[in-house]
């Protein structure tokens, strides 16, 4: 069996932004941390059952929506419920996603001492106007106290979240946030390209962005920046110390295991192999979940014949690739399942081999869809 993680949504937040796309939902009373928190409970208890679940949890990611909402009481809650069900590996990472205009000394020190050992703050940016443009209720001062904040609080491992390609922004102003965010000596950073999803805001009036070329040569001068500060890419949007990549987001990358509870929440789990892998799902709407509708959550079969595109998917945005072994040991599926689509990639310095280890060509990098679409079962 691999890896098993926790992944717990946390829907509400103070403002929905016009490009997101997660289950998030502006909180417009106060929030209902008790009956939550005792609905998550109930949920991971029939999903522990419904699955049979015996292996230790190796993470925990707690997201949202703004998780730091919650009260500490209602996380400490959440947590001692939490180890009255399952194993827990001894040092497990737990991660807390939070913003900063959520952000308070005194709650962020006891959220540590309650065990969390690491956050995810989603900055964006550090620049005000382009903050304004993207609908986010915090300004670049409190983007860096927030950083200011966690350290002090006790975390020395943190993430920070920034985009690129904003409407308005400029390849030096891509600069100024990445030398920002690097000054502030987080262990990791996520930088990721603004997209405009379906059912968002931005994608019902888009919004001008820089050109494909601009946006590009930007992504790279920032990498590159990175690069020079030791903040190694180890995934498509993803840049860390050495030996501080989210090990929770490594486990979904590598086609791991995963509990979800919460409104929307979505797992992945192993049952028997190849046959019986299967994503499971809840209702998206926190009034349904707190219905007792989290019990109505469902679950599909991944067929056998998208276990190749699904693996790879996956484990292709890692800058390492993969082995053989890994495939074989991930889906029960014999390493000739690949083929010829795995031949095609490395004839065509898509992919580079060696030995029973395949990984992204720098061409292969740029170009992952066409990687996949070679996966994809067509009937």
């Amino acid at each position: 069996m691999p890896p098993l993680s926790l992944y717990i949504h946390i829907p509400w937040c103070i403002k929905k932004c016009p490009y997101c796309d997660f289950n998030s939902h502006a909180a417009k009373s106060e929030l209902p941390e008790s009956a939550y928190i005792a609905a998550l409970l109930d949920d991971l208890a029939l999903d522990i059952e419904r699955y049979n679940i015996t292996r230790p949890i190796s993470s925990i990611f707690i997201g949202g929506g703004t998780p730091s909402l919650f009260s500490p009481e209602a996380i400490n809650r959440l947590l001692r419920g939490i180890e009255q069900q399952l194993r827990l590996e001894e040092g497990l990472e737990i991660t807390l996603e939070a913003n900063p205009g959520t952000f308070e000394s005194h709650k962020f020190a006891e959220f540590r001492a309650l065990g969390i050992n690491r956050l995810s703050i989603g900055i964006q940016s550090f620049n005000d106007p382009l903050l304004k443009k993207l609908g986010r209720v915090h300004s670049a001062q409190e983007a860096i106290h927030a950083a200011e904040i966690a350290r002090q609080s006790g975390f020395d491992n943190f993430n920070l979240d920034l985009m690129f390609g904003l409407p308005g922004a400029s390849p030096e102003s891509s600069k100024i946030d990445i030398q920002t965010a690097i000054s502030l000596k987080p262990t990791h950073i996520s930088f990721y390209q603004l997209t405009l999803e379906p059912n968002t805001w931005f994608h019902k009036f888009p919004p001008k962005l820089p050109d494909d070329e601009t946006i590009f040569s930007t992504q790279k001068e920032c990498q590159q920046l990175l690069a020079d500060h030791g903040y190694q890419q180890y995934e498509v949007s993803a840049y860390s110390k050495q030996g501080l990549q989210c090990r929770h987001n490594v486990n979904y990358w590598q086609f791991g295991d995963y509990l979800g509870i919460g409104a929307g929440a979505h797992g992945k789990i192993t049952q028997s192999l190849p046959q019986s892998i299967v994503r499971s799902f809840k209702p998206k709407s926190p009034e349904q979940y707190l219905s007792n509708s989290h019990k109505n959550g469902g679950a599909d079969v991944i067929a056998v014949a998208d276990l190749p595109l699904e693996f790879i998917m996956n484990h292709l945005r890692l800058k390492r690739g993969f082995m053989l072994e890994a495939y074989q040991a991930a889906t029960g599926l014999a390493a000739a399942t690949l083929e010829p689509a795995l031949s095609d990639c490395v004839k065509q310095n898509l992919l580079i081999r060696q030995n029973n280890h395949y990984y992204c060509s720098e061409q292969g990098w740029n170009f992952l869809d066409n990687i996949l679409e070679k996966f994809i079962v067509t009937t």
